[in-house]
């Protein structure tokens, strides 16, 4: 126990200081919210990949995905490092940063009220941040759970209010650059984490050879012999569906595209996206592989009681107390950086996109930090009292909203931003018949899930279907109505041939 304790107060102290340290490159909006868009490529590349992953693929994705898939899971984590972080620094890096840069925009809502010169479009943008963003922020919460009862022995309530305060000092305090900062440290903590504890897993197993032969020979009357250890797994269209879902998405995240706005320059795309794809490999591809070996421990595990949750923490209890320790870190870590990052996200959306202009005519630059920065305490607040509520009452509707949280943004933001980005024809109402589809879509998919088609039943699947639909949607729309500025459109592609802000 005070090996265990040791390393949490060691993170805890580092994560702090860090904080502290940078405080005096947050005294301004821009400071805050995007490091006056200074971020070099290593910071920016750890800090997309740690906003990537948290406990909720550690713990419970891993757990689920592996039980069900078996080694085929991988494939889910090689699609996060190829299609989720590897391709947007070229698709959408360099014109992102240059054309957030010539709209002034620091937010995705921000983004799109400029690109149409639509206030209603940037409000509606900010609401549906606000509305989904903060059950996907609760869930964070409860891949730790689990864990901290196998370590520590502490309630669920004592590690939430742990968390909590910990994310407020340091994001409160040093804003992005202190963020992206600890992203680093945390991200290395996780790399190192993942590898030690996936040796451990194998050599608890007999090695990788007897795991694989172990896998082979699980019984289980309803699929083939040997089908958790074949190439494409038990389930191969609904493994495709957790691949999209979880690979596309990142491109319309508002929290994972953030990280081109702050970009220091064009020419640490390279590099950023090469130490984000590598990032993204060990720790993702490292996550589900580690989670398809869950079967090998089935006398221990009772799915109908303990859930998919309960499948890495089991893997994980009979390791010793250093090993058990590392991995609290590690999950702390990526709950932490992906909790900060989304924070930031929904208190600089609302500050920025809600109350500016529209709510609060004259507001300083000094008043909207300030905003900011209590904004960012109010939602890991309420993030905090969801999941509190969530575990001690078992409220299943909450469980549901925070699982279709994904499918709703990425359904409602990929298409129309990469289309905004490329596209000079994209219109006012492509973009708003992809947020009406996409969010009506995932609510019915909570209410009305039984009349769904079987395939869409699963939320998963259906926001798949929603990001997949978008991208049919924007361009037929576009198409069926007119641009509402086409000078306007003209001088914003400009940004593209601006080689002051390019370098």
């Amino acid at each position: 126990m005070v090996i265990k304790v040791a390393l949490l107060v060691i993170f805890f102290g580092v994560t702090v200081t860090v904080g502290l340290y940078f405080r005096s490159r947050a005294d301004s909006v821009s400071g805050f919210v995007l490091a006056g868009r200074s971020v070099g490529p290593w910071l920016t590349a750890f800090a997309y990949g740690t906003s990537y992953f948290s406990a909720v693929v550690f713990v419970g994705y891993a757990g689920q995905f592996g039980w069900r898939f078996g080694t085929a899971a991988t494939w889910i984590g090689l699609a996060n490092a190829f299609i989720g972080a590897l391709l947007p620094w070229f698709v959408l890096g360099k014109r992102t940063r240059l054309m957030s840069h010539h709209l002034n925009s620091s937010t995705m809502p921000e983004f799109f009220g400029q690109r149409f010169d639509s206030t209603p479009l940037k409000i509606g943008a900010s609401v549906l941040v606000f509305i989904f963003l903060i059950p996907y922020t609760a869930s964070l919460y409860n891949g730790l759970s689990r864990l901290f009862a196998m370590a520590y022995g502490v309630d669920f309530t004592v590690c939430i209010v742990a968390m909590a305060l910990l994310t407020a000092v340091f994001v409160i305090a040093g804003g992005y650059f202190a963020t992206a900062v600890n992203d680093f440290i945390q991200g290395i903590v996780m790399l190192i984490g993942i590898v030690v504890v996936l040796g451990a897993v194998l050599s608890t197993n007999g090695g990788f050879t007897a795991a694989i032969t172990g896998m082979a020979n699980v019984q289980d009357p309803s699929v083939a012999p040997g089908a958790y250890t074949s190439f494409f797994g038990p389930d191969p269209v609904n493994l495709l569906g957790v691949m999209i879902l979880t690979s596309l998405g990142t491109w319309g995240l508002p929290q994972m595209v953030g990280k081109f706005y702050a970009i220091k320059s064009e020419k640490t795309i390279n590099i950023g996206a090469v130490v984000s794809t590598f990032f993204s490999l060990i720790v993702a591809g490292g996550c589900y592989f580690l989670g398809s070996f869950g079967r090998l421990y089935s006398d221990r595990i009772d799915i109908t009681t303990g859930g998919y949750d309960s499948i890495i923490p089991t893997i994980l209890s009979e390791f010793p107390d250093v090993l058990i320790g590392l991995v609290i870190v590690l999950v702390l870590s990526a709950s932490i950086s992906t909790l900060s990052s989304l924070v930031m996200v929904s208190a600089s959306t609302f500050t920025l996109d809600f109350l500016k202009g529209n709510i609060i005519k004259k507001f300083s630059d000094k008043s909207q930090l300030l905003t900011i920065r209590v904004l960012v305490i109010v939602f890991i607040t309420i993030a905090s009292i969801i999941a509190t509520i969530q575990y001690q009452g078992g409220i299943t509707f909450i469980a549901q909203l925070m699982g279709i949280s994904w499918g709703a943004l990425a359904g409602s933001f990929l298409a129309p931003f990469l289309y905004s980005l490329y596209w000079k024809r994209t219109t006012n109402a492509s973009i708003w018949a992809c947020f009406i589809f996409s969010t009506t879509v995932m609510v019915a998919n909570i209410f009305f899930r039984n009349s769904f088609p079987t395939l869409l039943q699963s939320p998963i699947n259906a926001g798949a279907f929603t990001m997949l639909m978008g991208l049919v949607i924007v361009p037929v729309v576009s198409l069926l109505t007119k641009v509402k500025d086409t000078e306007a459109v003209e001088s914003h592609f400009k940004a593209y041939d601006d080689t002051s802000v390019a370098n």
